[in-house]
């Protein structure tokens, strides 16, 4: 008989969790997509980018991408100091 025991993860062993997004910004509606990635999408459902959070040397950015119906690759919009600031490109 083999010794299994079942165990939990501890925080290194623990995945990345999904997070809202640290902004609220009218007409816009945010989910994440994986961690430190969130898709944009207007007020109606219509998904209007990316916004992703990276490290920078002077601490973190936050990349918005615009999404291209009918093509895998996105167009940069720039990267913002503030999340807030990166949601406003999608007003």
């Amino acid at each position: 008989m083999s010794d299994l025991t079942l165990r939990a993860p501890t925080d290194a062993t623990r995945s990345p969790r999904r997070e809202p997004y640290p902004a609220d910004v009218p007409g816009l509606r945010f989910a994440a997509a994986r961690f430190n990635l969130w898709r944009v999408a207007s007020a109606d459902g219509t998904v209007l980018g990316h916004i992703e959070r990276v490290a920078a040397e002077d601490g973190e950015r936050f990349l918005a991408r615009r999404a291209r119906p009918g093509v895998a690759s996105a167009i940069e919009l720039g990267r913002f100091s503030t999340s807030r600031d990166a949601a406003e490109v999608f007003r």
